[in-house]
C-alpha cells in the first residue's frame, strides 16, 4: 500500500511539472493547471467507479487491473474477501459439525439470547417441546408456561435441575438443566427422565404399602409375644428368647415407623400443615424427652436459645428432625457425657446445633451419613436399637423447608449437626 502510495505522489508531481510546462510555453498557467487537476480527478472518479462496480457484483472474477495506489486497493480488497471467504467456510463447516453432533443427542439442547428468547434448538428438544421454525426469536415462558418452571428462569438459581411433566405429553417427565455463557445468554438440556420417574415412584409406592402391610401382622406377632411373656407357666428357659423376639418386634415396628414417615415426607406437598412454630417451646419439650431418654447415662444436656426466631413450618416434621439429633446424640454418647443445644441466628440464616463430646466419625463416612441405612459400624446401631433412618428422615424434612444440614466431627472429641434455616420476615 505505500508503494502504490508513494507512485500515485510521483505521478501527481509528474503530472503537474508537465501542466506547468504547457502553462509555461503556452503562457496559461492557471488554465492548463486547472486542467490538468481536472484530467487526474476524472481518471480517480474512473477508478472509484471501476471499483464500485467490481465490489456491487459480488463474485469471485478478479479484480480490475489498475496501478499505483488503486492496482494495492484492488488487490488488498481482493485478498481480504478471499481470506473472509475462507474464515466463513471453516466457520460454517464448525456450524455444521456442532448442529451434527447436537442432533444425534436424545437430550433436548436450547439456546436462549440475553433476553430469554429462543435462538437455536435440537431436533431432540424440537420433539420433547413442539417447536417450529417459525417460533425462533420468541420467549421460552411461551412454550414451557409451568408456574415452577417460569419462578426456576425468573430468579436465576440453576444450581439444580428442575423436573416438571412434558408441556407436550402429560405422561412423560422432564428435567431442565439451565447453564449461563456469554453475554447472559442461556443453554437449556432438556432430558427424558420418565423411567426414572417411574421407578422412583415405583419404590415410594413400594415402600408405603410394605410399611403399611406390615404393620397388621407385626402388631399381632407383638400382642401374642407380650401374652407368652406374662405367662408364669413357661418357665425360666422361655424368658430371654422371649425378651429377645420383642426387642426384634418393637425395632422393626420403629423401622416401619420411619418408613412411614419417609414416605410421607417424599408424597406429601410442600407446605403441608404450615404454621408459625415457637422453637423455643419445641426445644424445651425435645430437651425433656431427651433427659428422660438419658436416664441412667445421667448425660448434661444443655439447651441455649436466642429469642425472636421464626420458623413456619410444619411443626411435626420440624418436631421430627430435631428430635432425631438430639436422640442420636443421647445414643452415641457415652454415659455422664455432654450435649449441647443450641439456636442462634446472624444476618442471613438462623441456626439449630446439636454438639456432643463422644465418640466422633470418621471423616470418610460423613459425606454418606443422611443415606438410608448406611452404617458407620453395624454393631452401633444393632446395640443402640437404631433403623439407620433417623438422619434420611433429618435431610428430607431440612429440603421441604429450603434448609440444609452440615456434619462436622473429630474422632475421640464428638461431634456437631447444625441445621441452616433462611431468616424469613
Amino acid at each position: 500500500m505505500l508503494q502504490g502510495f508513494s507512485a500515485e505522489l510521483k505521478r501527481l508531481s509528474f503530472w503537474t511539472l508537465i501542466c506547468l510546462l504547457i502553462g509555461w510555453i503556452t503562457g496559461y498557467f492557471a488554465w492548463v493547471l486547472g486542467l490538468g487537476w481536472g484530467i487526474y480527478l476524472g481518471y480517480m472518479l474512473y477508478q472509484m467507479w471501476r471499483l464500485n462496480r467490481w465490489l456491487v457484483r459480488k463474485n469471485d472474477e478478479p479484480p480490475p487491473e489498475a496501478h499505483g495506489i488503486w492496482g494495492d486497493l484492488f488487490d488488498n480488497i481482493f485478498h481480504l474477501q478471499r481470506h473472509q471467504r475462507q474464515e466463513k467456510q471453516e466457520l460454517q463447516a464448525v456450524i455444521n459439525r456442532v448442529q451434527e453432533i447436537t442432533s444425534a443427542l436424545r437430550d433436548g439442547i436450547i439456546l436462549l439470547d440475553w433476553r430469554g428468547h429462543l435462538d437455536f434448538w435440537n431436533p431432540a428438544a424440537q420433539r420433547l417441546l413442539g417447536f417450529h421454525t417459525k417460533d425462533q426469536g420468541l420467549s421460552v415462558i411461551n412454550f414451557i408456561r409451568h408456574p415452577r418452571f417460569v419462578s426456576y428462569f425468573e430468579e436465576g438459581n440453576y444450581s439444580e435441575p428442575l423436573e416438571l411433566p412434558s408441556p407436550r405429553f402429560s405422561s412423560k417427565q422432564l428435567q431442565f438443566q439451565i447453564t449461563r455463557f456469554g453475554k447472559n445468554e442461556r443453554l437449556i438440556v432438556v432430558r427424558d427422565v420418565t423411567q426414572l420417574h417411574n421407578l422412583e415412584q415405583m419404590r415410594q409406592d413400594f415402600i408405603a404399602n410394605v410399611s403399611h402391610e406390615l404393620r397388621t401382622p407385626l402388631t399381632v406377632i407383638s400382642g401374642y409375644l407380650e401374652t407368652l411373656a406374662d405367662n408364669n407357666n413357661l418357665g425360666p428357659t422361655w424368658q430371654k428368647p422371649l425378651q429377645q423376639m420383642q426387642q426384634q418386634t418393637q425395632r422393626m415396628a420403629l423401622l416401619i415407623n420411619d418408613l412411614l414417615v419417609l414416605s410421607r415426607l417424599e408424597t406429601t406437598e410442600v407446605g403441608h400443615n404450615q404454621k408459625n412454630i415457637d422453637l423455643e417451646s419445641l426445644l424445651q419439650t425435645i430437651r425433656n424427652e431427651a433427659v428422660a431418654l438419658s436416664g441412667d447415662k445421667m448425660h448434661s444436656i444443655s439447651l441455649n436459645c436466642e429469642s425472636g426466631i421464626a420458623l413456619a413450618g410444619n411443626e411435626k416434621e420440624i418436631h421430627s428432625a430435631f428430635s432425631n439429633l438430639v436422640v442420636n446424640a443421647v445414643k452415641y454418647t457415652p454415659p455422664q457425657g455432654k450435649i449441647d443445644m443450641r439456636l442462634w441466628r446472624d444476618k442471613g440464616n438462623f441456626y439449630f446445633s446439636v454438639s456432643d463430646n463422644g465418640t466422633g466419625i470418621e471423616s470418610k463416612h460423613l459425606p454418606r451419613l443422611t443415606e438410608r441405612f448406611y452404617r458407620v459400624d453395624a454393631s452401633r446401631n444393632s446395640s443402640t436399637g437404631g433403623t439407620g433412618l433417623g438422619l434420611a428422615i433429618v435431610k428430607h424434612v431440612l429440603m421441604r423447608h429450603d434448609a440444609e444440614l452440615k456434619i462436622t466431627s473429630e474422632e475421640g472429641k464428638g461431634s456437631t449437626f447444625t441445621c441452616v434455616f433462611p431468616l424469613t420476615e
